[in-house]
């Protein structure tokens, strides 16, 4: 089912005697609920906007407050009275300063957020970026919690001064629902977490002057579990809701990414490359995250992530540019060929700078080979084509061998993933739908409350675009300009 399939399903009541199962995901922008059968069916949809705050250059924040109004939200709008458990995922890294409670202490950080540019720049410098990639399989970047602890704690002590927990989005409304404070495995890897034993590494802590901060960090749960507190969007109070894990490996399993090799494209507001491994490869050029993942049916393993900062985000500020609708994205791909007439594109449009397959705060975007001929059209394919040679350049730094799994809003263009299978070189299987996040907590969920589920039916794929035409001297270009740009910086 499409997201026009889903739309449908918004404030459709299921009958209340079938099984259910809801999915959360609170997004960047969106926060999403998902009601699904026991065989995977989608019986009811509903989706609440968040907003994001701007209140400096290069700053993005969140109201939690927002946030977890709007779960309460779209729980109430899904009409589904007692399902028999509730899984929550959302948006990674940044950082949610809470006290006691559960409470913001401060405006929520985003992942977006380039304030901590110059603490990624001076870890860079003296070595301490590297001591943390080695060690962790995750490379610092602006919007990562490590960074932004440190800077809070330089320029804004009295915040942590009053905070209890530097917790994750979907932590944070775990303690708010639940009273359960923890985190689990996959947030907790980006945070000063040995891959190897799954336990922090407070020499790591100490290695960023944080020690005295240490105590911030939540507890990390295998299996974050509770019961609500209280009755919540219709839904009563002692229902079991599992938290985690998030997004980027929630989407993994929801779109049934099993064996090492797999991989996984999750064309949202970010370009998310993954793929699993079964053992650490820590060397190469310090980028993107290693993941505690334990994959479809509870293997263990690791995701190797490559999320670029811009996916969908890149296309809409390029459709904007050039005045076009997303409804024309198809036709306008078709009227440009490829190679898009000369006109190239580097989708490094985050505030942050980038952070895989490579990270650089303060590496811009390029639009090159601009004359009075080009079109429009060849913009907008120059985008598509220049997205997918980077979601080619995340994978093949995450050591894609296996297939390739694809979803998020991006899916929507057919033109556009033919342009994505045609530069991977690789078939493309789309992954069963909507929201493959909240399917992926909500199979989480079943796990962990013992609910059995055919897995292999809730992620069949719906449909496959295979590769054809051969993109590998535009790939090889982009790699140039990729290095002639980050020389240039």
């Amino acid at each position: 089912m499409d997201r026009r399939g889903a739309a449908r399903l918004r404030g459709h009541r299921p009958p209340e005697e079938v099984p259910l199962i809801v999915g959360v995901d609170v997004g960047t922008s969106v926060t999403k609920a998902v009601a699904f059968t026991m065989d995977g069916e989608v019986a009811a949809v509903e989706a609440h906007p968040t907003a994001l705050g701007h209140p400096a250059p290069g700053q993005v924040e969140q109201d939690a407050e927002q946030v977890v109004t709007s779960v309460g939200n779209v729980l109430a709008g899904l009409g589904v009275q007692r399902p028999r458990a509730v899984g929550i995922t959302g948006q990674g890294d940044g950082l949610w300063p809470l006290d006691a409670a559960g409470s913001p202490t401060a405006p929520a950080v985003s992942w977006m957020d380039g304030r901590a540019g110059e603490v990624v720049d001076a870890w860079m410098a003296d070595g301490t970026f590297e001591t943390l990639f080695r060690r962790t399989g995750n490379a610092p970047f602006p919007g990562a919690g490590a960074p932004l602890l440190a800077w809070l704690d330089r320029f804004r002590p009295g915040v942590l001064d009053r905070t209890a927990t530097a917790a994750h989005c979907k932590d944070m409304v775990m303690q708010r629902l639940t009273g359960v404070r923890c985190t689990d495995p996959s947030d907790a890897s980006n945070l000063f977490t040995d891959p190897r034993t799954g336990l922090r590494d407070h020499t790591l802590v100490d290695l960023c002057d944080l020690g005295h901060r240490a105590d911030l960090l939540p507890p990390v749960a295998d299996m974050p579990v509770g019961e609500l507190q209280a009755a919540v969007g219709g839904l009563p109070a002692g229902l079991p809701v599992s938290a985690g894990p998030y997004d980027l490996p929630a989407c993994a399993v929801g779109a049934g990414v099993a064996r090492p090799g797999d991989g996984l494209l999750i064309i949202g507001t970010t370009l998310a490359c993954e793929v699993q491994v079964d053992r650490l490869d820590l060397s190469g050029e310090p980028a993107g995250q290693t993941l505690l993942y334990g994959g479809q049916g509870g293997a263990g393993g690791w995701l190797r992530a490559m999320p670029a900062m811009t996916g969908t985000a890149a296309l809409d500020w390029v459709l904007r540019l050039v005045g076009a609708r997303h409804d024309e994205l198809d036709g306008l791909v078709a009227q440009s060929p490829p190679g898009a007439n000369g006109v190239r594109f580097l989708p490094y449009l985050s505030p942050g700078g980038e952070r895989a397959p490579f990270v650089d705060p303060g590496v811009r975007g390029r639009l090159d080979g601009l004359e009075l001929a080009k079109t429009r059209a060849d913009v907008v394919r120059a985008a598509c084509e220049g997205l997918a040679f980077a979601a080619k350049h995340c994978f093949e730094a995450a050591g894609l061998t296996g297939e390739v799994a694809v979803c998020g809003g991006g899916t929507g263009s057919e033109a556009w993933l033919q342009v994505f299978a045609d530069v991977l070189g690789r078939p493309l299987r789309v992954a069963r739908g909507p929201e493959v996040g909240a399917r992926g907590a909500a199979l989480v969920a079943a796990r962990r409350f013992g609910i059995e589920l055919d897995e292999s039916e809730w992620t069949r794929s719906t449909r496959c675009y295979e590769p054809g035409r051969d993109y590998e001297d535009g790939y090889r270009r982009y790699q140039a300009d990729v290095t002639a740009l980050r020389s240039s910086m």
